[in-house]
């Protein structure tokens, strides 16, 4: 577990005992540590601990998952192009069309990552488009 501990001992703040040992204490219950009462008290403190692994294995995590990617933020009125390969094939064309299609102007940033397109005319394209799909145009 990533936690180092039993989700029984997270939740309950003791290590789950079966019913033998209860009648009948075993080595693991008499030589085996504190009391109950000692355990309690520490119970909030690996909680705690627990978390803080938790949250440091989902950076790491996150941090690796997100090594290989780029970046691209765009402001109104960049000129930027579109991928080609998105949405219904048009009649006609084969697999010798350009990749990229464009030049578009960014008309508004809807959220992270997801922008309104507009041609150079001032027509707006109907869906929103995510940076992945976007490519920077230098003119």
């Amino acid at each position: 577990m990533t936690t180092r501990e039993t989700p029984f001992r997270l939740t309950y703040g003791v290590e789950a005992v079966i019913l033998v040992e209860i009648g009948d204490p075993s080595p693991r219950k008499t030589v085996g540590g504190n009391d109950e009462e000692v355990e309690q008290d520490l119970i909030d403190e690996e909680r705690s601990i627990a978390h803080v692994r938790e949250l440091a294995l989902k950076q790491r995590i996150s941090l690796r998952y997100n090594h290989g990617i780029i970046k691209r933020e765009f402001a109104p009125n960049d000129l930027v192009l579109r991928r080609n390969d998105i949405g219904a094939p048009t009649p006609g064309e084969g697999k010798l069309t350009p990749n990229w299609k464009g030049s578009y102007k960014i008309k508004a940033t809807i959220g992270r990552g997801a922008y309104k397109l507009k041609q150079l005319n001032g027509y707006e394209i109907p869906r929103t488009w995510n940076t992945a799909n976007l490519r920077r145009y230098y003119t």
